[in-house]
């Protein structure tokens, strides 16, 4: 890939990007057990060699971006665990090695083949909490406080030269702009992806066209969007980020299952929402300013491979 190719570049040429989709539920499926505060990080110190298999798996099937295993991935979570704060940098680093990895052996095995990227994740806050709070955002933490929460991991992503920052799953408004601080201070582009209370406003209740109005003045956001998301929502949701903002518009929402908290448990969408599918909408989502698309739980590479394909016949010529 040339150096000069950054997400920014890959966009402003007009073209589309498909992203990968679940790593965790992938994870489960090579038989990995993720009942886990740590959720998929605790991958990277027990089988790592299964995040890059994951990553390959993407590749294969069409994305050409590959989202690391750090977002859970935190020095404060590895610490509950008894690692030291540098072996915890070391575990994200490793996350961004095995995501190259795995693009060096594909682009090696497909020589010519598309540019590849590795977006280093970042989740909130929430998901060290391991409570489901990055689907609400009821947590209060001064900026400062959440400035120091992310800064070490966003420094070690950096450091082992992820190609941008994933900031995602974010519910909170207050901590966007803590990160939007930090993208700032590590010079380092990035998309912000939110989860969402409804198709106007962003788990804590924040109006996205607020969000947009954030993050549209900073060069460094290359775009701005939506994630782990009901595919029922999405739709309506870029139409209102579409009149708040002229940036690209990213979306990768669940696989159009539905997660009860209670047993923990995902089950079937109830009905009309179970017509819809990432592959069989993704037209309508680039009809609203989607030019980076991609799946969030329970997608699979199968369901890539099925995005990749209608997005490549929807090209034009």
């Amino acid at each position: 890939m040339p150096e000069n190719t950054t997400l920014s570049t890959l966009l402003a040429a007009g073209g589309d990007l498909i992203l990968d989709g679940a790593l965790a539920t992938e994870l489960e499926a090579h038989g990995c057990d993720l009942e886990d505060a740590l959720w998929s990080a605790k991958v990277l110190f027990e089988q790592p060699h299964l995040i890059k298999q994951v990553h390959r798996d993407y590749f294969d099937a069409g994305a050409s971006v590959a989202i690391t295993a750090s977002y859970q991935a935190t020095p404060q979570g590895f610490a509950q665990r008894g690692l030291s704060v540098e072996e915890s940098i070391e575990l994200v680093a490793r996350s961004v090695r095995l995501a190259d990895e795995a693009r060096q052996e594909y682009l090696a095995a497909n020589p010519g083949s598309r540019p590849l990227l590795v977006a280093g994740s970042v989740g909130p806050y929430g998901a060290y909490l391991a409570d489901g709070s990055e689907y609400r955002g009821d947590y209060a933490l001064s900026a400062a406080e959440f400035r120091d929460f992310h800064r070490a991991r966003i420094s070690a992503l950096v450091e082992a030269g992820v190609d941008f920052l994933a900031c995602e799953t974010l519910p909170s408004f207050a901590e966007a702009e803590a990160l939007l601080d930090l993208v700032v201070e590590f010079d380092v582009e990035a998309w912000f992806t939110f989860t969402l209370r409804d198709s106007a406003r962003i788990s804590d209740g924040t109006p996205l066209a607020d969000v947009a109005a954030l993050l549209r003045a900073e060069p460094r956001v290359a775009a701005v969007g939506l994630n782990c998301v009901p595919l029922d929502l999405v739709t309506a949701a870029l139409g209102t980020l579409r009149k708040a903002t002229g940036s690209p518009l990213v979306a990768y929402p669940n696989s159009g299952e539905v997660y009860d908290a209670v047993t923990k448990t995902w089950g079937p969408a109830a009905g009309s929402a179970q017509a819809l599918t990432l592959a069989g909408n993704a037209s309508d989502w680039r009809e609203q300013g989607a030019r980076l698309i991609g799946g969030c739980c329970r997608t699979t590479p199968r369901d890539i491979a099925r995005l990749a394909a209608n997005m490549t016949s929807r090209e034009p010529s």
